[in-house]
């Protein structure tokens, strides 16, 4: 045999030295070298990049600035959420969201801490500006995953939050005024044509105050994840305009308006809660992720889900297609990222480039019936 040591022994040689130097991961715990490549990423529904109560950055700026300093993740989309929570101008999320059919404003949320496996929500809960920040209490502060109603109120007001006998603005109170003397009559229509009568008269209020449609259904749903890899989630609402006290849509609702796996990554909604509800699409987007599906492709099977789901003639157009819309917002733990609509529709997201606004991929590619 030659002295000099042949290739394929060599390569031998410097795979075991390298196996022997690679650290060992142990169960139940990351290796201390992660060799995973993220792009930061912080993506949101459109309102992130428009809303800036006064400031100069808006919902997605924020977080990422924040991010990118050094806070943890969900501190960093929260305090940009809290952008919109607190802008009178925004008519679907906190302080001047529309309110419901008895003209009160109650607000939902939840939050999903990824590094941490921790969750918070509340639902209904009027008086508070910032119920992500309660969602938050509720995931630092108790065992539990969710709290409701006066009861969520209580909780908020014991920990010192700042409780208002009236969340509406004058522009909300203005247009729920507006909704009741249009619509009352509409209410004793037979129920296959109350929803859409009802809808329409809606939206043709909110044009006429200056609101944006999409409120109509309103919500925000912020996800992010670092440069190390963790990820995390927040959503945040006012639910569906002048709905019927109490009700509750996806938004506080783990694994429907936001659902995180700090492996995997994060999905959030915006649009009818119903149809999400039905089918806890966020956890079906992110299991859709765990398989390795891209974020588009897992959103899109979402999306086709809820459609293949909608039988129900007041929820359909003439041609047989859902009648309302419903949004994704998914990245994965990698940093790749997508938004996608039942019908065209817009998104926020922002990285190292800054923030964008960008189009959605659509199920349906033509804007929303009414």
């Amino acid at each position: 045999m030659s002295g000099k040591m042949k290739r394929r022994e060599f390569v031998r040689a410097g795979a075991a030295a390298v196996a022997a130097a690679a650290p060992r991961a142990v169960f139940g715990q990351a290796p201390a070298v992660s060799t995973r490549a993220v792009r930061p990423v912080v993506i949101s529904s459109a309102n992130g990049n428009r809303a800036r109560n006064g400031g100069q950055q808006t919902c997605v700026e924020r977080a990422f600035t924040m991010m990118a300093g050094g806070s943890d993740v969900l501190d960093a989309l929260i305090a940009g959420v809290n952008i919109v929570e607190l802008d009178p101008a925004d008519t679907s999320v906190g302080y001047g969201g529309l309110p419901n059919a008895d003209g009160v404003v109650q607000l939902d949320s939840c939050c999903m801490h990824g590094p941490r496996k921790r969750a918070g929500g509340v639902a209904a809960i009027e008086g508070v500006k910032t119920p992500s920040l309660v969602a938050r209490a509720v995931m630092d502060a108790t065992d539990h995953h969710l709290i409701v109603g006066e009861g969520a109120r209580e909780f908020a007001r014991k920990l010192g939050f700042e409780i208002l006998d009236d969340l509406n603005t004058e522009t909300s109170r203005r247009m729920w005024l507006e909704w009741k003397r249009r619509t009352d009559p509409l209410h004793y229509l037979d129920p296959s044509d109350r929803e859409m009568a009802i809808k329409k008269v809606s939206l043709s209020i909110m044009r006429e105050f200056g609101a944006d449609p999409e409120h109509y259904y309103g919500t925000i749903n912020c996800n992010g994840v670092n440069a190390r890899g963790e990820v995390s989630g927040v959503t945040t609402t006012s639910g569906m305009a002048w709905k019927i006290p109490g009700r509750t849509g996806d938004s506080p609702i783990l694994g429907a308006g936001l659902y995180v796996d700090n492996e995997v990554g994060a999905a959030g909604s915006t649009g009818r809660g119903e149809a999400n509800l039905f089918n806890l699409s966020s956890y079906l987007v992110v299991e859709n992720l765990r398989r390795g599906m891209h974020p588009k492709d897992a959103g899109m099977d979402a999306l086709r889900r809820v459609s293949a789901n909608t039988v129900e003639k007041r929820l359909l157009t003439p041609d047989g297609l859902p009648n309302f819309q419903l949004n994704f917002y998914v990245l994965n733990a990698r940093g790749e990222y997508a938004s996608v609509s039942m019908y065209q529709s817009t998104y926020a997201v922002c990285t190292e480039s800054g923030p964008q606004t960008l189009a959605s991929e659509a199920l349906i590619p033509r804007t929303i019936p009414e």
